[in-house]
C-alpha cells in the first residue's frame, strides 16, 4: 500500500510541474508515466491549474496538494524534467524525489530583476525588427522596453497587481512611444512599436496551455485559461486605447500584424524613416529568442534551444504562409513544432517540451499578434486572428494524436514477445 510520503511527493511533483507551466492534461500524463508501475496501481491523479490530488484506490483517502503558484524559471524546469526521466528509468524513488523538489525550488535565478528588465528590451526591439517596423521606431522600441521592465518591475511587487498590471504597462508604452512620436513629429506609428515592449506580459503560456486542454478532456480547465488570457489580452488592448487617446497618435494602419505580412511592406523613405531589410528579421528572431532566455532565467544552453527553436517557427510560418496562407501555416507550423517537442522531450534530457513549445509561440497568434488584433479592431486583423486560432487548435491536436500514436506503438513493440 502507498505511503503518504509518497503521495505527499507525487503531489508535490505535480505541484512543481504546474508552476513549471506544464498544462493539466500533460501534468497528469507525466506524472503517471513516472512513477513505479506498483505504485501506479495503487493510487489516482486528478489535476487542476493550482492542485493536486492524490487518492488512495483501497481506501478512497485523497491527500491535496496545493501549488504555490510560483512560476519556475526555464532552468528550473529543465531540472523538473530530468528528475521525471531519473524516476521513469527507476534510478530515483518517489521519496528521494521530494528532496530534490525542494532543491529545484529554492534555485532560484539570480538578480532576478535586471533579468527580467534586460529580457523586456531585448524582447521589445526583437519583435520591432522582426516586424520590420522603421528605424526610428526600433529604437524607440529598445528605450521603452526598458523603461516599461522596469515599471513592470516595480509594480509586481504591489499585492493585487496581477489584474492592474496588464492595462498599466499597455498604457505606460503607449504614452512614451506616443509622446515621442509626436515630441518629434516622427509621423505615424506602427502597432507593434507600441505592443513590442509589453509582450512579456503576453499571456502566451497561459493560451498555450488552454489550446492543448481543450483538445484534450480538460475542457473546463481550458476554456478557463482561455478566458482569463482573452481578459488579460482585453486589458492590454484597453491600456494602449487610452494612451492613444491621451497623446492624440496616429497608428499606422498598413503596418504589419502578422510575420507573413513583413515580406510585402516597402517604403519610398531613407534613413530614420526606412525600414530595415528583410534579411534583417533573421537578427531580429535571435535578439528576441535571447531575450525570452534571459526573462525566464535560462542558462546558456537553453537560450541556444530557444535560439533554434524560435529560427526554425520563423522559417516555417515564412515558408508554409508562401504555400498555403499564413493561417494554415500556423496550424501546421505548431503540429510540427509539437511533435519535435515532444520527440525532444523524449529523447534528450535538454528540457521539457514546454521549454521548446511556449517560446515559440511568442512568433504565434493568438500571442502578440492577438493583442495587436484585438487593439486595431479592424474586421480583416480579428478574422484572421480568430481562423489562426482554430488552426493552432487543429495542428496542435494533430500533433498530439501523431505523437500519441508513435508511442502507444513504440509500447506494444516493446512488451510484444517476438520484440527483439
Amino acid at each position: 500500500m502507498s505511503s503518504p510520503h509518497e503521495r505527499l511527493a507525487v503531489g508535490q511533483l505535480g505541484a512543481l510541474l504546474l508552476d513549471a507551466g506544464v498544462s493539466v492534461t500533460d501534468t497528469r500524463t507525466m506524472l503517471v508515466d513516472s512513477i513505479p508501475p506498483a505504485l501506479r496501481n495503487e493510487i489516482s491523479i486528478a489535476v487542476l491549474p493550482a492542485n493536486v490530488f492524490i487518492g488512495e484506490t483501497a481506501t478512497a483517502n485523497a491527500s491535496i496538494v496545493e501549488s504555490p503558484r510560483e512560476e519556475l524559471s526555464l532552468l528550473q524546469a529543465a531540472r523538473t524534467h530530468r528528475l521525471l526521466q531519473r524516476l521513469a528509468a527507476g534510478t530515483h524513488t518517489v521519496q528521494e524525489a521530494a528532496a530534490q523538489i525542494a532543491s529545484i525550488r529554492s534555485d532560484r535565478p539570480r538578480h532576478p530583476d535586471f533579468r527580467w528588465i534586460l529580457g523586456n528590451a531585448l524582447i521589445s526591439v526583437g519583435l520591432a525588427t522582426l516586424f520590420r517596423c522603421p528605424w526610428w521606431a526600433i529604437v524607440l522600441a529598445l528605450v521603452v522596453g526598458v523603461l516599461v521592465g522596469g515599471v513592470m518591475t516595480w509594480v509586481r511587487r504591489l499585492p493585487g497587481s496581477v489584474a492592474i498590471l496588464p492595462f498599466l504597462a499597455a498604457f505606460v508604452s503607449t504614452l512614451l512611444v506616443g509622446g515621442a512620436a509626436q515630441a518629434l513629429t516622427l509621423g505615424e506609428v506602427p502597432l507593434f512599436a507600441i505592443c513590442a515592449p509589453v509582450a512579456l506580459l503576453v499571456p502566451g503560456a497561459l493560451i498555450t496551455n488552454s489550446l492543448l486542454e481543450l483538445t484534450s478532456v480538460d475542457t473546463v480547465t481550458g476554456t478557463s485559461r482561455l478566458i482569463y488570457g482573452t481578459i488579460m489580452l482585453g486589458f492590454m488592448a484597453a491600456g494602449i486605447a487610452a494612451g492613444v487617446a491621451l497623446t492624440g497618435v496616429d497608428i499606422n494602419a498598413a503596418s504589419a500584424s502578422r510575420i507573413g505580412e513583413t515580406i510585402a511592406l516597402s517604403t519610398h523613405a531613407t534613413g530614420w524613416q526606412g525600414f530595415p531589410p528583410n534579411w534583417f528579421a533573421w537578427l531580429g528572431v535571435v535578439v528576441l529568442a535571447i531575450g525570452v532566455g534571459i526573462a525566464f532565467g535560462a542558462d546558456h544552453t537553453l537560450i541556444a534551444v530557444t535560439i533554434v527553436m524560435m529560427t526554425i517557427t520563423y522559417g516555417m510560418l515564412i515558408g508554409f504562409g508562401v504555400l498555403v496562407g499564413d493561417v494554415a501555416a500556423a496550424g501546421v507550423t505548431a503540429c510540427i513544432l509539437f511533435i519535435a517537442a515532444r520527440l525532444l522531450e523524449r529523447t534528450t534530457r535538454i528540457a521539457p517540451a514546454v521549454a521548446f513549445f511556449q517560446p515559440a509561440f511568442l512568433l504565434l497568434v493568438p500571442g502578440t499578434v492577438g493583442l495587436v488584433a484585438l487593439t486595431s479592431l479592424e474586421g480583416d486583423a480579428l478574422f484572421a486572428a480568430l481562423g489562426t486560432f482554430v488552426s493552432l487548435c487543429i495542428g496542435t491536436k494533430m500533433g498530439a494524436i501523431v505523437f500519441d500514436i508513435s508511442r502507444d506503438r513504440r509500447r506494444r513493440d516493446t512488451l510484444s514477445p517476438t520484440a527483439t
